[in-house]
């Protein structure tokens, strides 16, 4: 049986591509409110500051917000209005990129980090929520991959801080390794770590990375091999240390994928990564002693290229965005089994690519 029901939030929001370059139909971040009882989503606003919001983050209060843009040099702070969910524009800030593909923002709250496509920038938050010049900004370096039209160049396609709060890891999907970072939150600094970075296989390609919630562990979903990484983490020393690869698809399916994203469960004892291809999320288990995976189910998430997943408040409903689908799909999750059964409701939106929830 699952376990007892965690409450709904009020507000969704929803980074969505918009540019004729993506071949996109969204209308910026859209504001969706969720009924309590029934968790019906009603769409409240579409925020159209800068062109394709395709990664957004709240800050620890959940009264502000920031988005990262695809094909874009900028990222923009917004600010949130906790009765009607509604956002306005603060600020935008120069990336020194051209491509950022996430965001997020530090334990502290005092700075926003994003990946800006070749590299990976931090930005100190005001305190009205605005958004400050970066203080820090780092190019990594590293030999391309062979493949000629993914991996030109190092494209760290996600930054994200480790459970410590002492380091920034960025997988690089362009030079098939995953960077480490130091962090210094006092003087707002990102320095290379030593070693510098951990390999992947030969054109791999490293998308996204998800650690679990209590042990040292971490997960990578591969985009081009279509494969998920497991790594012991030393919080210590900045140092992931590669144990396992196992294939984020059934081994009946032939046809072309590419790995998206990746979470853990909030227990720590199934890991979800959804498919571009096979169009679906799979659910694997994790054995707790040693972090290994193995694979249980694939669900269809019922649309075209689900490039984004999250699971919502309490780990008890998933939610896939199908960005050339234009829909948004609900699975309810079993706490137990990590079982998605789909519940019937399923969100139009043009081009979803990312979603953050708030009470």
């Amino acid at each position: 049986m699952n376990s007892p029901r965690a409450p709904r939030a009020r507000f969704a929001y929803v980074g969505c591509f918009t540019s004729e370059k993506r071949k996109a139909r969204g209308k910026g971040v859209a504001v969706f409110r969720i009924d309590a009882d029934t968790g019906t989503w009603t769409h409240v606003q579409a925020c159209d500051a800068i062109p394709n919001p395709g990664y957004i983050a709240l800050d620890r209060t959940q009264r502000f917000l920031y988005s990262a843009h695809g094909d874009s040099s900028e990222t923009a702070s917004y600010a949130r209005d906790p009765e009607t969910g509604r956002l306005t524009f603060l600020n935008k800030q120069d990336t020194a990129g051209d491509n950022s593909s996430t965001v997020a923002v530090d334990a502290s709250n005092r700075y926003v980090l994003l990946s800006t496509g070749p590299g990976v920038a931090l930005f100190p938050r005001n305190g009205d929520g605005s958004l400050a010049p970066r203080s820090a900004l780092v190019l990594p370096h590293g030999e391309p991959g062979p493949w000629k039209r993914h991996q030109e160049h190092a494209h760290p396609h996600q930054a994200l801080f480790d459970p410590g709060g002492r380091f920034v890891l960025a997988p690089d999907k362009g030079v098939d390794c995953v960077h480490v970072l130091r962090f210094d939150g006092n003087a707002g600094t990102l320095v290379e770590n030593d070693p510098h970075c951990v390999h992947a296989r030969s054109g791999a390609g490293p998308r996204h990375l998800s650690f679990h919630p209590a042990k040292p562990y971490a997960y990578l979903v591969n985009e081009l091999s279509s494969t998920i990484t497991a790594y012991r983490w030393d919080g210590e020393r900045g140092r992931l240390s590669p144990f396992q690869i196992v294939p984020t698809i059934p081994d009946t399916y032939t046809g072309p994928n590419t790995g998206a994203e990746i979470e853990v469960a909030p227990s720590g004892k199934f890991l979800y990564v959804s498919n571009r291809g096979h169009d679906s999320v799979g659910t694997f288990a994790i054995d707790a002693e040693t972090g290994k995976i193995a694979p249980l189910s694939w669900e269809s998430t019922q649309g075209k290229k689900p490039r984004f997943f999250c699971l919502g408040p309490g780990g008890t409903h998933l939610f896939a965005t199908n960005e050339d689908g234009h829909t948004i799909t609900e699975f309810a999750v079993d706490t137990n089994s990590g079982k998605l059964t789909p519940t019937g409701q399923v969100i139009e939106t043009g081009s979803p690519t990312c979603i953050v929830f708030a009470q």
